[in-house]
């Protein structure tokens, strides 16, 4: 463990805790302090404080940083769909079925076992198992991601999740003939308190907004781009089953009679976002994949 110690200036009275921290050492990002200060490694006059803590004239500042763990993540050679790459960050399209980084019961397999394998800098903010990951999309759901290389990088991608600035449209197949061409779901989303292994709409919920548009109709079905304002857990399949239109295969959350395909029709079709380096607009668009697109004309055929 190293120990850091500092006393708080004239100039830095009123700051916020974590504004002072990060400001010490250019090797440290913002979000990587406040978990220090969480996690009870930053004390202030002998005291743990929270983050949002404003400093006063000659506080004793003491910061506790941990070793670092040792990875153990195993490194898995893999054919990842990379969409782009340099130093600061990575866009990969997840195939179906594959989880994005380990869990209990996925040690293997996953996107950051083939990452570890491709690239050794990855960002280490969300600590060994989740190196580089800044948001996630669910096992069966397929598409684009965007993984940081560094700690910066990893922050100023968080921020921009956070300021609601990036753009991440899925297409979507759900049950049901949607009338309207557009609309907006504003409903927040919780853990389901009958089922706390799902998520729902809950009155003390977090703030969930997801807007769509139909792309095409059919008999019972209707082809949705849905577009995330927010970036709740499970947010666009618990959203649609609230108003009535479950997506096709969803095994949480869609109806038991459905059409045959290995979990939720949903794909991460388009991923836009400010680079954090150059601060250049990318977007990005990957296809829908096979499967998807196999039970779409199953659907039209029907039609």
């Amino acid at each position: 463990m190293q120990i850091v110690e500092h006393t708080v200036l004239e100039q830095e009275s009123a700051q916020r805790i974590d504004k002072v921290i990060t400001n010490l050492n250019s090797e440290w990002s913002r979000t990587q302090v406040q978990q220090w200060i969480k996690e009870g490694q930053v004390l202030v006059n002998d005291q743990p404080v929270k983050t949002n803590y404003k400093c006063n004239v000659n506080d004793a500042i003491r910061i506790m940083i941990p070793a670092p763990e040792v990875l153990d993540v195993i490194p898995e050679e893999m054919d990842l769909d990379i969409y782009y790459e340099d130093s600061d960050v990575i866009v990969v399209n997840k195939p179906k079925g594959m989880v994005v980084h380990p869990a209990a019961g996925h040690v293997t397999g996953t996107l950051v076992n083939g990452l570890m394998a491709h690239c050794k800098d990855l960002s280490g903010i969300n600590g060994v198992l989740r190196p580089g990951i800044v948001h996630r999309i669910d096992k069966d759901t397929s598409g684009l991601l965007m993984v940081a290389k560094n700690d910066k990088a990893h922050e100023h991608l968080v921020n921009q999740l956070v300021n609601k600035t990036v753009m991440r449209k899925y297409k979507a197949l759900v049950h049901g003939n949607i009338s309207h061409d557009y609309g907006t779901i504003d409903a927040p989303i919780g853990r389901d308190q009958k089922d706390r292994q799902s998520m729902a709409v809950v009155e003390n919920g977090k703030h969930a907004v997801t807007h769509f548009h139909v792309i095409e109709r059919f008999n019972d079905y209707t082809f949705v781009e849905c577009r995330l304002e927010t970036g709740r857990t499970h947010q666009i399949r618990v959203h649609m089953k609230y108003i009535g239109y479950p997506l096709v295969g969803d095994p949480k959350y869609g109806p038991r009679k459905t059409l045959e395909i290995n979990g939720q029709a949903l794909h991460a079709a388009i991923l836009g976002f400010t680079h954090p380096s150059t601060e250049e607009y990318l977007e990005f668009e990957a296809p829908l994949p096979t499967e998807f697109e196999e039970i779409l004309a199953k659907v039209k055929n029907n039609h």
